[in-house]
This record gives C-alpha cells, sequence and structure tokens, in this order.
C-alpha cells in the first residue's frame, strides 16, 4: 500500500500551505461523506451484492462505473418545489450530487455486473471469477 510520506523539515518550511489548508480539506471530505446515501454489501456464493439507498432518484439521474476494481456510484437528486401558493416551514429533504465508491476484491469479475433500480434501492450484483486451481510449481534454481 501507498501511503502519504511525512514532510522533511526543509520541505516543510517551503510547503506550510498544505500544512494551513490540510485540516481544511479533510473536514470537506467529512463533510461530503455526510450526505453519501446509505448502503449494504453482502457476499453469497456467486455474487458480491450492493445495495444503495437511493429514493427520489430515478435510473436516467445514476451512473455507475468500474476502473481498476473501484466501483463508484454517482448521480444528483434535483430539487422539485415549484409548488405555487405554498409557504414551506422547514424541508428536511436533501438534493444534490451524491458519489459512492467501492474497492472491489480481487476475484470479482467486473465484465459481469447487474443493476437494478426499484423502489428508490439500486441493487448492484457483481460477479465472483472462478478460483483458480493453486497447483505447486517447481522452480529451477541456477548456479550463481
Amino acid at each position: 500500500m501507498v501511503e502519504k510520506s511525512e514532510l522533511s523539515s526543509a520541505t516543510a518550511a517551503n510547503d506550510w500551505w498544505s500544512h494551513l489548508y490540510g485540516p481544511m480539506r479533510q473536514l470537506g471530505q467529512r463533510v461530503a461523506e455526510l450526505f453519501q446515501p446509505n448502503s449494504e454489501a453482502a457476499t453469497t456464493k456467486d455474487y458480491y451484492e450492493i445495495s444503495v439507498e437511493l429514493p427520489g432518484v430515478s435510473e436516467d439521474q445514476i451512473s455507475i462505473e468500474v476502473h481498476d476494481h473501484r466501483l463508484t456510484v454517482t448521480g444528483e437528486k434535483q430539487s422539485s418545489h415549484e409548488e405555487a401558493g405554498k409557504s414551506f416551514y422547514f424541508s428536511e429533504r436533501t438534493y444534490g450530487s451524491f458519489r459512492r465508491d467501492f474497492r472491489l476484491p480481487a476475484d470479482a469479475d467486473a465484465d459481469n455486473i447487474m443493476a437494478t433500480h426499484k423502489d428508490g434501492v439500486l441493487e448492484i450484483k457483481v460477479a465472483k471469477t472462478a478460483p483458480e486451481d493453486s497447483k505447486a510449481k517447481s522452480i529451477k534454481i541456477s548456479r550463481g
């Protein structure tokens, strides 16, 4: 795994902006996580199953992509407050863009994914690849 390395003291003096704005950037990421749709992930013998709650979002407002064993669900729930003659006292409904990323295991078949949308829930099934036979392999040793 590649991790972010700590800055050396010489570099830190020149890179004080990243130290100043780093916590703010992290806060922005945390706020964005609060608005992600709720989801569940499970596994069966043949599939990985992911359910994402998307009430009020139609199929044409949802996009699903797979790249480098990462499945991404994006979309937008649009506001529909065009009701004449009403004054709203409060609204607890959320609107706007959303994004949810899922890292797929190594045995997930990115070419065999199915998705259905019913009653505000997006169901995604990712097929598992057949396990490879693990046969012993002899390695020849050469003189050095």
